[in-house]
């Protein structure tokens, strides 16, 4: 690439993923700006909470909205070649059908919108607005973009602030669930991260890529985590600790071209409570 190629644009560069990706693009020698008129743009910002009291205000108006103020820059900047998009697993899983463990889940795959919206699922609702509107608009346009959908994204935190799903992870160490369901498609910040860079680099990149390293039942993150910190004395029930643990997998044949191996999920929860602890936000 030339000096012009390595300038590129993050939106809601201050944001978890988005603080991995900025460090990760300084390290490889890129220019990062958090504006939407550079010759390349990464479009991280989105909300991300789990319960509204106004969802269109607070979730479906700034998601799509947002994404799609984006991408109209980004149509009148010719210089800008790709444009990546960060969704979620939230706009892949929820169609209705049963998850069950013979259940493979891959790009074709997309959750149904009336079935987030009956049972209130209003991020998710709004993943799928957002990646549909964008995939539209890049149609119409003809512009080259590439959808990344991690799952429950986990890890070191860069920001001094806590963000959703490190919140999820400190209720882990009080032995409380907090998120929509007990089931966590697993995946860490800086393979995330990585993905996003890789997914702009790699000229072959296309469509669609879920980014989940393992799915994990709540019960086993308990487990997990009362092996790594005994002192937390965490309990799981007694028919959590029985049944078999049943895992709807997350194929990752076509992330393997983006991130060829993922970071261990045990690791990424050790790392994520070593810098709750460093961060002033745990104390164990």
């Amino acid at each position: 690439m030339n000096a012009a190629e390595k300038v590129v644009c993050v939106t809601g560069a201050s944001g978890y993923i988005a603080s991995w990706l900025v460090k990760l693009l300084l390290n490889r020698g890129y220019t990062v700006r958090a504006t939407v008129r550079d010759p390349s743009v990464f479009h991280t910002a989105s909300p991300v909470f789990f319960s509204a009291t106004d969802p269109q205000a607070e979730l479906t108006d700034p998601a799509l909205k947002g994404t799609v103020n984006v991408l109209k820059s980004c149509a009148k900047a010719p210089s800008i070649k790709r444009v990546v998009l960060t969704s979620s697993i939230a706009s892949v899983l929820l169609n209705g059908q049963p998850l069950t463990p013979d259940v493979v889940v891959d790009e074709t795959r997309n959750s149904d919108l009336r079935f987030c919206q009956e049972n209130n699922l209003w991020y998710m609702a709004s993943k799928i607005l957002a990646e549909e509107a964008a995939e539209r608009f890049a149609k119409e346009n003809r512009m080259d973009l590439v959808v990344l959908n991690p799952g429950f994204v986990f890890g070191p935190l860069l920001q001094p602030i806590l963000n959703c799903t490190s919140e999820v992870v400190l209720a882990f160490t009080k032995g409380k669930n907090t998120f929509l369901s007990s089931t966590y498609c697993l995946v860490d910040v800086r393979d995330v991260a990585h993905a996003h860079v890789q997914a702009f680099e790699i000229p072959s990149a296309t469509g669609r890529y879920c980014l989940v390293e393992k799915v994990v039942q709540f019960a086993e993150i308990l487990k997990t985590l009362n092996q790594l910190y005994p002192t937390l004395g965490l309990q799981v029930k007694c028919e959590d600790q029985d049944k078999p643990i049943e895992r709807t997998m997350v194929s990752r044949e076509k992330a393997k071209s983006l991130v060829p191996s993922f970071l261990p999920w045990d690791v990424s929860l050790r790392e994520t409570i070593e810098s709750l602890k460093e961060k002033g936000f745990l104390s164990i």
